[in-house]
């Protein structure tokens, strides 16, 4: 994954890096089943490498294949993101040990689940009360959020009669004018 990631963040060419993307969130959807979190895995796959990924397609359609190079670093951004970043990882200071027994999770949420679920929901398998009941909603979220930003980039990037990729207008105004020769 992190060769992937490196590779999109060098990577000039935006298709190549749209199909990197989708690539980084299958390896991701594979950690997660190896993490046995097969409800996450289902979700990044879809969502991750294929949802976003036709999105991002679909953008580029709309825009150049090239990126253009810049090299103007602002430092306030840059700054804000390390500040976040610091801040995020002084938060997992606090997380208990991965794989802890005693962790929240494992004392408070997994008993109820096994003793529970089956009357709660009516459904005698437990991974299927969880993922179709409890992490439900969850996943509804998930799907309404992409929705949401799918419509929103839509809009953004809305194709109109008069919206013109770059380079679209000078080679179409090129074409007028030899026309008119």
């Amino acid at each position: 994954m992190a060769v992937t990631a490196f590779a999109a963040a060098r990577i000039r060419n935006l298709f190549a890096v749209v199909i990197l993307s989708g690539i980084f969130s299958l390896l991701a959807a594979v950690l997660y089943v190896t993490l046995n979190a097969v409800d996450v895995a289902f979700t990044e796959a879809a969502v991750g490498a294929g949802i976003s990924t036709l999105l991002m397609l679909a953008t580029l359609s709309l825009t150049s294949e090239e990126e253009k190079a810049r090299f103007n670093v602002k430092i306030i951004p840059l700054l804000i993101v390390i500040a976040t970043g610091a801040v995020l990882i002084y938060g997992t200071f606090d997380m208990p040990a991965f794989g802890d027994p005693n962790a929240p999770a494992q004392v408070h949420v997994a008993p109820r689940y096994i003793l529970e679920s089956g009357k709660e929901i009516g459904v005698p398998n437990i991974v299927t009360s969880v993922l179709a009941s409890y992490r439900g909603y969850d996943t509804f979220g998930e799907v309404v959020v992409i929705f949401t930003a799918a419509i929103g980039v839509l809009i953004l990037l809305g194709r109109g009669h008069d919206r013109w990729r770059p380079g679209m207008r000078s080679n179409v105004i090129s074409e007028q004018n030899e026309e008119e020769v």
